[in-house]
C-alpha cells in the first residue's frame, strides 16, 4: 500500500519566536521532522509532502538536499500560494488560513491514503506503525485520529491548543472540540477558560495532535468545508479553518466515521522556545537507548 506523509510546516511560529520547523534539535542538525520521516520510512511510507511557505523553500531544500535521498519521495506544496478560494481577501490577510487550507494546498500531490502530522511535533516511533496497521482496510468514509493522553502533550512554559476528543465504547469519535489555552495549574489540575468560565479536563482525555489518517476521498469534502468557511469568515483576518473542526463536522453530518487510535507513543513538541531543551534531552536519551542512530539521514 502506497502511503503519503503530509507534513504541516507553514506555521509562522509566533509563540516560538522563529521558524521552529527548521530549528535543529539533534546532534547533527536534525530537526523534529527528520525523526518523523525516519519513523515513517521504517513503517512503510513511500512519499512525504511538505506544506510550507515560499520564504522557507530554499532552507528546506538545502536541509533535504541529501538527507533521506533514495529512501522516500519528497514533494513541496506552498500554502501561501494556494489562493483558489481566497484571492479576493488576501490583501487584508497576514495569518495562514488554517490547517484545512494547508492540506488543500497539497491536494494535487495526494492520490493515495495519507497521514497528516505537524512539523513541530515528535509523535513517537510506535505511532507510525500503529497508524499504518489501522489504515489497512480503511474504507472510503473512515478517518483516523491518533489519540494521545492530554497530560503527555502539555508544555511547562505556557498554554497549548488541543483537539479534545470524546469517544464511545468502541473508540469511535463522538465529538471533537478545538480547545484553546489549556494549561496545568499549580495544584496539578488541567484546565482552560471559555466565555469567562474555568473548565477542568481529565489527564487521560484523548486529544488530537493533528495526526490523522485519511483516504484521498476526504479532499473534496475539505474543499467544500473551506469554501463555506471563507464565505462566512473572510472579514475576520485572524479566523482559521481548523482541520479537526471540519473532521468533526463531517462526522456530525454522517459523511464519515472517525476512529480514535490510542497510541502508546511518547510525544514531544516545541510550542515555546523554552520547550526546546526538553525536546533535545528527550531525543538524546532515545539515541542513548538505541532507538535512533547518532545521525538520522
Amino acid at each position: 500500500m502506497d502511503l503519503t506523509l503530509v507534513v504541516l510546516a507553514a506555521g509562522m511560529g509566533s509563540r516560538y519566536g522563529g521558524n521552529k520547523q527548521l530549528d535543529g534539535i539533534g546532534p547533527n542538525g536534525e530537526i523534529i521532522m527528520d525523526y518523523s520521516i525516519h519513523d515513517a520510512i521504517k513503517a512503510g511510507f513511500t512519499k512525504v509532502v511538505f506544506i510550507i511557505r515560499t520564504d522557507i523553500k530554499e532552507a528546506f531544500e538545502n536541509h533535504y538536499a541529501e538527507r533521506f535521498k533514495g529512501k522516500i519521495k519528497m514533494e513541496y506544496a506552498f500554502q501561501n500560494e494556494y489562493t483558489e478560494h481566497t484571492a479576493p481577501y488576501e490583501a487584508n490577510r497576514k495569518k495562514p488560513w488554517g490547517t484545512t487550507h494547508a492540506v488543500l494546498a497539497a491536494k494535487h500531490l495526494i492520490n493515495e491514503p495519507f497521514v497528516v502530522i505537524n512539523a513541530d511535533d515528535y509523535y513517537g516511533q510506535e505511532s507510525f506503525a500503529e497508524v499504518v496497521e489501522a489504515m489497512k482496510g480503511m474504507k472510503e468514509n473512515e478517518y483516523l485520529i491518533m489519540g494521545y493522553r492530554l497530560e503527555n502533550t502539555l508544555s511547562d512554559h505556557g498554554t497549548v491548543n488541543r483537539g479534545v476528543c470524546q469517544v464511545d465504547e468502541n473508540m469511535h469519535l463522538v465529538g471533537i472540540k478545538e480547545t484553546l489555552a489549556i494549561g496545568k495549574e499549580d495544584n496539578g489540575e488541567i484546565s482552560y477558560e471559555e466565555d469567562g468560565e474555568r473548565h477542568i479536563l481529565s489527564a487521560d482525555t484523548y486529544v488530537s495532535m493533528n495526526f490523522f489518517g485519511f483516504p484521498p476521498s476526504v479532499l473534496p469534502h475539505f474543499e467544500e468545508k473551506f469554501i463555506d468557511f471563507v464565505k462566512e469568515n473572510h472579514e475576520n483576518p485572524k479566523a482559521e479553518c481548523f482541520m479537526p473542526v471540519e473532521v468533526g463536522n463531517l462526522m456530525n453530518e454522517g459523511k464519515a466515521v472517525v476512529k480514535v487510535v490510542p497510541t502508546t507513543a511518547s510525544w514531544l513538541g516545541v510550542t515555546y522556545k523554552e520547550d526546546k531543551e526538553h525536546v533535545v534531552a528527550g531525543i538524546n536519551q532515545m539515541i542513548a537507548d538505541g532507538k535512533y542512530p547518532e545521525e538520522v539521514k
